[in-house]
């Protein structure tokens, strides 16, 4: 068997679990509106893994520090009187992208591994980066299952899991930093500027066909790992970067559900 043959092989389990890392995830990014936060943390990681290639440690180490920083300050703003998470996130992302152009402007350029951590190598994938992925799946979907409860409590009625004794903001950061850690996860798979597409759009997508959280969760997953196949089988036969291919396959079925979602709305109009 070829190198090609190997490398297509460990491309396609890769996708197949990230896609299904997504969508489990992105489900609670979709239902509690954190993709402006999701977004920040897939831009987070760009300091870390250039203070990390600087410095010569693993580039995934560095953007699991960023992005854990960025959890946590926004947590902790979003907290504050006055303070919305919006604006905290925001104020983030400015002082990322900041910290990345500053410490890049040090540089003479950049390298092989930082430039396939911001668009993605899904061909590079070896069976360790497999084994790494397949534990964090299993890992988020045991804790977003074991915290099902205290998570879609404090996601929907913040008064009353206060009243029933719940620390929402303890249960917010858990779910932030299972995001992030979700998210630094898919990055060198699909790049950092297309990770949130692989997040949002299988869950925006599922949302469309059903409002029940086991089968928008089933639904989402199924769709995610359909796009990163569908990416990956566009990019080898038509030469398209397998990010771009994977993120334009998920956009792509959230557009054709919105469209026969609606189609499936006016439908009993048109019969009345």
């Amino acid at each position: 068997m070829s190198w090609w043959d190997d490398a297509v092989h460990r491309a396609a389990a890769e996708v197949l679990l990230v896609g299904a890392l997504a969508g489990l995830v992105g489900v609670q990014v979709v239902l509690r509106r954190l993709s402006f936060f999701t977004m920040a943390l897939t831009h987070a990681t760009f300091p870390g893994v250039v203070v990390a290639s600087i410095i010569g440690v693993n580039i995934v180490i560095g953007g699991v520090v960023a992005g854990a920083a960025v959890a946590v300050g926004v947590a902790a703003l979003s907290r504050r009187r006055g303070q919305d998470a919006a604006a905290a996130t925001g104020v983030m992302i400015s002082a990322g992208f900041a910290l990345g152009a500053g410490l890049v402007a040090t540089q003479s350029g950049f390298s092989r591994d930082l430039s396939a951590f911001l668009v993605g190598s899904i061909l590079t994938v070896s069976e360790r980066d497999l084994v790494i992925t397949a534990v964090v799946l299993l890992a988020v979907g045991l804790v977003l299952l074991a915290f099902a409860r205290p998570l879609l409590f404090t996601g929907f009625d913040r008064a009353g899991a206060r009243a029933a004794g719940y620390a929402t903001g303890a249960w917010d950061l858990v779910l932030l930093l299972t995001i992030e850690v979700v998210v630094v996860t898919i990055v060198p798979a699909v790049g950092t500027v297309l990770a949130l597409a692989l997040i949002v759009a299988p869950a925006a997508a599922a949302r469309m066909w059903s409002t029940r959280l086991p089968v928008m969760t089933a639904l989402a997953v199924a769709i995610g790992a359909g796009s990163g196949l569908a990416g990956l089988y566009a990019s080898s036969h038509w030469n398209v970067a397998a990010g771009a291919s994977i993120a334009l396959a998920a956009t792509a079925i959230l557009m054709l559900s919105s469209l026969l979602a609606r189609v499936r709305d006016l439908r009993p109009r048109a019969t009345a």
